[in-house]
């Protein structure tokens, strides 16, 4: 016990094993609701949900590991929530690209990601963004997946004259969102640890009661296999369809994600040294793992948890808190009725979809608004992402305007010459192979 103490540095950190125990349980509380809410996504894109839900544990336990034993942060990564909506909604039913061939596109960012990580050079993709580009996509993301969530809890439903429009509530699956949502939002005014997956559970306790949700015959099984998903990638269409700007939109929000979720998660356990951020090479790696296994074993690409901020405020402060969450992910696969039998109501999965597109637009408070050339692109993104239900699209557009105002200033050389090379790129994928 002394040498493992040894290898996590306990002692230098100044934390316990009890802490850590506690921090993990208190990580693990509030990011489960992505166990059930990710197969609920990918499901929707003709996934089978067994096998995903099986991808979605294994891809966090492997990368979660990973960082927690080289890196020995107290950190989770999971599927991220917004690219997976957008895998979902934007790739496979908004541009008609099968799941296998969007498996092969992640697969395709994930060794991308691994190139960047182990690269001196690396940090050029992340360096040749504009920043307010960067928080763009992510507050867009966040509107995305908002989007989505409002329209499975039908709170926002077609119509033929506006496009969109209210829904009603006398619709008894609106109706349980609504009070899903304001339910989790009261236990998230009161710091209510896992509000969003305590949400749930409330949300499908009210459910049952109203005679929406039918409880599984078994609460128990033994882990199912993914071989609906295993393997499935379709890398040749990745290349047949010239999907080149599906793959770089995977690539840049996982990388964006992830390094600036890193940063602040080691800020927050007080772990940056003079600024730095130590073995950060081991971090990425970990998520550029997770990406990689996410294409394999059949699910959308991981991101750094920002969930993972509640077990450091818990004390959590080496790789033993991840360590534990992991543990407690291992034993959640023997419950996939339980989770399919909560996916199956979308109304109980929408308010957390909505409640994190908050979390993301957050990001619009560093966006420097008083500076046109600036803000514009980056408004663009922000807008087009729900109205075109394209994430690359909406990213496409705001590479190219800011290159557009930026020269309409004489301002040539503000922008890096690899940004005109993406910008250009875009304007192909937009201007003559968008369907």
């Amino acid at each position: 016990m002394n040498k493992v103490s040894e290898w996590f540095q306990l002692k230098e950190r100044n934390t316990t094993w009890s802490t850590e125990v506690l921090a993990g349980f208190t990580t693990f509380m509030t990011m489960a609701f992505v166990v059930i809410v990710n197969p609920a996504i990918l499901s929707e894109a003709g996934m089978d949900f067994h096998a995903v839900f099986a991808a979605t544990i294994l891809t966090t336990i492997l990368s979660t590991l990973i960082i927690a034993l080289a890196g020995n942060y107290p950190i989770v990564i999971a599927p991220g929530m917004g690219i997976n909506a957008f895998f979902a909604f934007g790739a496979v039913q908004g541009a008609g690209v099968s799941w296998q061939v969007a498996l092969g596109s992640v697969f395709l960012a994930g060794i991308l990601f691994m190139l960047v990580s182990l690269s001196r050079h690396g940090r050029l993709l992340i360096e040749t963004i504009p920043a307010s580009l960067k928080y763009a996509i992510t507050a867009g993301t966040g509107l995305f997946i908002c989007f989505v969530g409002l329209q499975n809890a039908k709170l926002i439903v077609a119509s033929p004259d506006t496009l969109v429009m209210f829904g009603s509530l006398h619709e008894p699956g609106t109706l349980l969102a609504c009070i899903g949502l304001v339910v989790t939002l009261v236990l998230m005014s009161y710091r209510v640890r896992g509000a969003l997956f305590v949400g749930m559970l409330i949300s499908s306790l009210i459910g049952w009661l109203m005679g929406l949700l039918v409880l599984p015959d078994q609460w128990f099984a033994w882990p199912g296999g993914m071989g609906g998903t295993w393997m499935q990638l379709d890398l040749g269409g990745v290349f047949e369809q010239g999907l080149f700007a599906l793959t770089f939109t995977f690539l840049l929000i996982s990388v964006f994600d992830t390094t600036g979720t890193l940063v602040s998660l080691a800020e927050q356990a007080g772990l940056m040294k003079e600024g730095k951020f130590p073995r950060s090479r081991s971090a990425l790696m970990a998520n550029a793992a997770g990406v990689t296994a996410g294409g394999l074993m059949g699910t959308s690409p991981v991101t750094t948890l920002i969930e993972s901020g509640s077990g450091i405020a818990a004390g959590g402060r080496t790789g033993v808190t991840a360590v534990v969450t992991c543990l407690l992910l291992g034993a959640v696969a023997f419950l996939a009725p339980v989770a399919e039998t909560l996916a199956s109501l979308p109304s109980i999965t929408a308010p957390a979809l909505i409640i994190v597109g908050y979390y993301m637009i957050k990001d619009l408070l560093h966006i420097d608004w008083t500076n046109f050339e600036e803000s514009f692109p980056a408004f663009l993104v922000i807008v087009s992402m729900p109205f075109t239900y394209s994430v690359s699209t909406s990213i496409g557009i705001g590479f190219i305007f800011y290159i557009v105002l930026k020269a309409a200033r004489g301002r040539f050389r503000e922008v890096h010459p690899v940004l005109y090379v993406f910008a250009a790129l875009f304007v192909i994928q937009i201007g003559w192979l968008q369907p």
